[in-house]
């Protein structure tokens, strides 16, 4: 592991080769974490579960195929990445849930939504249009807007009032 002001970087890529799980090395780095502070993560797949995890954590990601199918992931805290702060709302957090199979993309979405404060923004990644979250989310009354991009289906959440919330 290498540190500099702004990211540690975590090469993980043995670990997995000799068969290992680095999930505890990975969490163990995350929480070591400055404030402000990256995570630069090197493995040898597209650690699309850790996405999540870290997006309810706080965290948005870009990644890229660094060849070999090496992979390189770069976290970063959603208030530093330049996509959280917005006119229209405090905090925009972040989750990826492609390759998941349903109803766990749905699940995961749901609950990040209810960790928001009122008025805070979600943006979920699926592999496919999400219609069930749809109706989910008007049922709760939280605002939502999707398109289909290349890399699958993009949806803002904007967290509705919730019940006992005052205004």
């Amino acid at each position: 592991m290498t540190t500099s002001a702004s990211q540690v970087t975590l090469d993980v890529r043995e670990i997995l080769k000799a068969g290992g799980e680095p999930f505890d090395e990975i969490m163990q780095a995350v929480a070591a974490l400055a404030p402000g502070q990256a995570l630069h993560l090197l493995a040898t797949f597209k650690p699309m579960p850790l996405f999540g995890v870290m997006a309810q954590r706080g965290y948005t990601h870009a990644e890229r195929e660094i060849g070999d199918g090496d992979w390189e992931v770069i976290f970063s805290p959603a208030a530093a990445s330049g996509t959280a702060a917005s006119p229209e709302t405090s905090r925009q957090a972040f989750l990826d849930v492609r390759g998941l199979l349903p109803p766990e993309p749905m699940q995961r979405a749901l609950e990040a939504v209810e960790t928001l404060k009122a008025g805070e923004s979600l943006q979920v990644l699926t592999d496919r249009e999400p219609t069930l979250l749809y109706q989910e989310l008007k049922r709760r009354s939280h605002a939502y807007t999707s398109e289909s991009s290349g890399e699958g289906y993009r949806t803002t959440i904007r967290r509705g009032e919730a019940v006992g919330e005052s205004a």
